[in-house]
């Protein structure tokens, strides 16, 4: 009969306080980590880079870029920091990449990294992102016909244009005019602006309580498919069997016939002037 070894004895006998050892290990480890790659609330990015080019600090950016650099200390990138003593404090070079080469040309647009032009230097982070734009429904910006500059701003304030100190703002807004996320999406989708008369509470919100900008598996980039999209805040406690009230209306005939905006019952999600169950 096989006997174990003392070794094995002992380990198996300390079975519970080795788990809970390595595990506190583990965390320590994380912890030591984060520590470690944090520097001032800043968060450790391997910048784009460019052939032959040298990080000269976003200082030197100013001299053509005043205005930028001026305001970059309020945006949501500023906190990003590319390691190395060579990269120390790099800002603006954290997405554009080195910029010796682009500064000794005068500004040759060829020498720095443009996200502008291609959405790859943000998807070097945000690879969440990147995923989602792989999805069956997408905004074009695989495809070359939008970039991310056009909904966000990286250079000063929050990333989402239309934030309290975004450009979006200086533009439309002023003092109180606070514009929120819908200022993006209302920039392309003019027939959804309103007013509206009767307008659905859900705008009130933002478009993304039903929609996902980036990528959906569902059309028109909702969150959920058909009217299991609506039922998550149109429903109510059923008090009988064999019917689906919502609004006090049975609507177990209805829901079968499709979606509640294209089974000729409220075809105008977003807002009526006519009816307040957004018929038409």
């Amino acid at each position: 009969m096989w006997r174990k070894s003392k070794m094995t004895q002992w380990i198996y006998a300390h079975r519970l306080r080795l788990l809970w050892c390595s595990g506190g290990a583990y965390l320590l480890a994380i912890a030591l980590l984060s520590c470690g790659t944090l520097d001032s609330n800043r968060a450790i990015v391997a910048p784009p880079g460019v052939p032959g080019a040298q990080f000269i600090g976003m200082d030197k950016c100013a001299n053509c870029h005043e205005e930028v650099v001026r305001d970059f200390v309020t945006a949501t990138h500023a906190r990003l920091k590319a390691p190395g003593t060579n990269a120390t404090n790099t800002g603006c070079e954290s997405c554009h990449g080195p910029g010796s080469l682009h500064a000794q040309a005068g500004g040759a647009a060829n020498l720095i990294v443009n996200p502008r032009k291609s959405p790859q230097a943000c998807f070097a982070c945000h690879l969440d992102v990147r995923s989602q734009f792989q999805l069956p429904h997408h905004h074009p910006v695989l495809e070359g016909n939008m970039t991310c500059t056009d909904c966000h701003e990286p250079h000063k304030g929050k990333a989402m244009k239309g934030g309290p100190t975004g450009k979006a703002e200086r533009i439309r807004g002023g003092g109180m005019a606070f514009l929120t996320e819908n200022e993006n999406c209302l920039q392309c989708h003019t027939a959804q602006r309103g007013p509206y008369v009767f307008e659905h509470e859900a705008m009130r919100e933002g478009c993304t309580v039903c929609h996902r900008p980036h990528g959906s598996v569902n059309q028109r980039l909702l969150t959920e498919r058909n009217q299991t999209l609506c039922l998550k805040c149109h429903f109510e406690r059923q008090t009988s069997g064999g019917s689906i009230l919502i609004g006090n209306v049975d609507h177990s005939f209805f829901l079968p016939q499709g979606t509640c905006w294209s089974a000729g019952c409220h075809e105008e999600p977003h807002g009526s002037n006519v009816t307040p169950f957004l018929r038409y």
